[in-house]
């Protein structure tokens, strides 16, 4: 073989080795995309954007927060589960997979169709009170509730949410008919309530909310939690007052399409859990009072299915339907 030959196959060798890189690297920089499946703004979308802008930084690659919110979580996780493939995550509280799926009919198995990755934390569950509400304590919601049946509304996070199961809860084991007011997601509850929308919501614990309180502008009547929280020591917990089964709290986590494969989400959990054990990521979190719980794949599957059984039992107990 010639020189001038050699010289044009090293070439034509190092162009191809060239462009392979340059596609690789063009596939590394494909965005990943990480669904909220509630409006924008809150504890969810928040803290989803805080994780989506680390794991950028780890994978060296675009991540983005798309928000598609309703029906309780269902719309959203519906389009993760339909996703496929490697680069779509959600960022959720389990309701939509736990709990949504046996008030309503979903275009989802959620214990198949969606792929527990990682836990992340929970969250405490307060019942607080509006300017539109005249009272300050759970009793008197109770008596005003008695006073005129239908006459308090309560929001929560949509139909077949958390916060909508503990109302029912609450309305069947009070004998009292407090209207359901549900919401594409939290962000928009909290102005609405400021601005008299509705008399109660029950909402996750964060922040903004913590500091409303503070203020006197939301009134917390109880809590969802094991036990009183210490940023609220005076306000009882729902098993303290007499309703152990509206006593819930909120786990959100990561979850993957069903059909993503299993080292994907060995990965992802592997990541999630290092900037979860960040302190730019878990000390404004735990501030709020929410609760680190990370863990395994296994651990949080566990979880998953354990929740999902009990949620039925009580849907099916209270006889919780759609509105």
């Amino acid at each position: 073989m010639s020189g001038f030959k050699r010289i044009a196959m090293a070439c034509a060798l190092g162009a191809m080795l060239a462009f392979n890189a340059q596609a690789q690297g063009v596939a590394d920089a494909r965005a990943m995309t990480i669904v909220v499946p509630y409006g924008a703004g809150g504890i969810v979308d928040n803290t989803a954007r805080a994780f989506a802008e680390k794991m950028s930084q780890e994978l060296g690659r675009p991540v983005v927060v798309e928000n598609r919110g309703g029906a309780g979580g269902m719309i959203g996780m519906n389009a993760v589960a339909r996703a496929g493939g490697d680069d779509t995550l959600a960022f959720s509280a389990v309701s939509p997979v736990t709990l949504s799926p046996h008030v309503m009919k979903t275009l989802y198995d959620p214990l198949k169709d969606l792929a527990p990755v990682a836990s992340v934390m929970y969250s405490p569950v307060y019942l607080v009170g509006g300017p539109r509400f005249q009272g300050s304590t759970f009793q008197d919601l109770l008596s005003q509730a008695k006073a005129d049946p239908g006459g308090l509304s309560l929001a929560t996070a949509g139909v077949g949410s958390l916060g909508h199961l503990m109302l029912e809860q609450i309305n069947n084991q009070a004998g009292v008919r407090i209207t359901h007011v549900p919401y594409k997601g939290m962000a928009q509850m909290v102005p609405d309530a400021l601005g008299g929308q509705f008399s109660l919501m029950l909402v996750n614990a964060s922040g903004p909310v913590n500091a409303l309180i503070a203020e006197g502008k939301l009134k917390l009547l109880a809590v969802g939690s094991p036990a009183r929280l210490p940023g609220h020591p005076d306000a009882p917990t729902l098993a303290e007052l007499g309703y152990p089964m509206a006593n819930m709290t909120s786990t959100f986590g990561f979850f993957a399409p069903g059909g993503s494969t299993p080292a994907f989400r060995q990965r992802m959990n592997a990541l999630i859990n290092k900037i979860a054990a960040m302190p730019e990521i878990e000390k404004p979190l735990a501030s709020a009072l929410n609760i680190m719980s990370t863990g395994t794949i296994a651990q949080f599957e566990a979880q998953i299915r354990k929740e999902y059984a009990d949620n039925g039992k009580i849907v099916r107990q209270a006889n919780i339907r759609a509105e």
